[in-house]
């Protein structure tokens, strides 16, 4: 005996709900990908604020015919750092260098790689004794470590 006047649905049809969460479930990936793509383009990841929306015009020259080469915020990173060393002491770049991390953390993996690279170069220009007297707990003492591979 049934007490309730309702009318019970059919298995195969749950009414209007289920169809809209197909839907959603259908929908929402998609525009999750592509809110995230525009996303990252729009990520300043050179440190230059003039440049701060990258399109798919910056990546290639406006003739077409050569490509302009995009290089990674380490590489330039530790192009621009090396590139102080000839100009200031090693103090000042090891400064530079824990800024630019603090401010860009993605950049932390790769903190290491450069502070070597700044200790074997610091070996060239002033010597490892005088190197050695710059070193200090940047990335984990990397640079000493640089400077002790810049003397072998």
């Amino acid at each position: 005996m049934k007490h309730s006047t309702t009318q019970q649905t059919r298995r195969g049809n749950r009414g209007p709900a289920r169809r809209i969460g197909r839907t959603l479930a259908l929908v929402l990936p998609v525009v999750l990908v592509l809110s995230g793509t525009l996303a990252v383009t729009r990520v300043n990841w050179s440190g230059n604020p003039s440049n701060s929306v990258l399109t798919a015009s910056d990546v290639s020259t406006a003739g077409g015919a050569s490509r302009s080469v995009v290089r990674a915020p380490q590489d330039l990173l530790r192009d621009r750092l090396l590139t102080q060393l000839q100009d200031k002491d090693p103090g000042v770049v090891l400064t530079h260098l824990q800024e630019a991390v603090n401010g860009h953390p993605s950049l932390a993996e790769h903190c290491v790689s450069i502070a070597r690279a700044l200790g074997r170069a610091a070996v060239r220009i002033y010597g490892a004794s005088r190197a050695q007297s710059y070193a200090r707990p940047v990335c984990d003492t990397s640079f000493a470590s640089g400077v002790a591979a810049g003397h072998s």
